[in-house]
């Protein structure tokens, strides 16, 4: 099972390159043909929005797993361990809700656009939106998963909970 969780996550790390690259050979491409050629390709700013917001989703996806979001811990440190725990539990229980709320909006606004059509490229709607299903459902299974391990004692609270200091300044 860690086989294929590591396999998803390396495929998004993979579609996110794939999406960052598009992005830049669409937005370079389509100035220099503006500047040079007097024209341009009409798709490309349609498109390279497409591919940011599926960036961003995914990108917080994988962000989500490797704890790399933002966080202050100065308050949870000064906790005892029932305290800590107590955070995590209802930290953990909110942005489960939460991301269950997400889910419930993306699925309503992915019917809703299924059959509406993308001005420019003529691409289904129900795809712009679709990314927040994708995003949803892998936040529900990490954060679960990770309520049930710190819950039960499996991860360290600590490990979960712990923000990664940077040497900025």
């Amino acid at each position: 099972m860690k086989r294929l969780v590591d396999l998803y996550f390396k495929t998004l790390r993979v579609l996110i390159a794939v999406l960052l690259g598009g992005m830049v050979i669409l937005v370079f491409g389509n100035v220099v043909l503006r500047y040079a050629a007097n024209s341009g390709i009409p798709v490309s700013e349609e498109l390279s929005r497409w591919f940011f917001v599926w960036l961003v989703f995914l990108g917080s996806i994988v962000a989500l797993r490797d704890h790399a979001h933002l966080g202050i811990d100065t308050l949870v440190k000064k906790l005892p361990m029932l305290g800590r725990k107590g955070c995590f539990a209802v930290s953990h229980s909110l942005m489960i809700f939460v991301s269950g709320m997400f889910l419930v909006g993306s699925w309503d606004q992915f019917l809703i656009n299924l059959h509406t059509r993308a001005t420019v490229s003529g691409l289904s709607m129900g795809m712009y939106y679709g990314i927040g299903l994708i995003f949803a459902v892998s936040a529900i299974a990490i954060l679960t998963w990770e309520l049930v391990m710190g819950l039960t004692g499996r991860i360290s609270i600590d490990v979960l909970i712990s923000v990664a200091e940077t040497d900025d300044h």
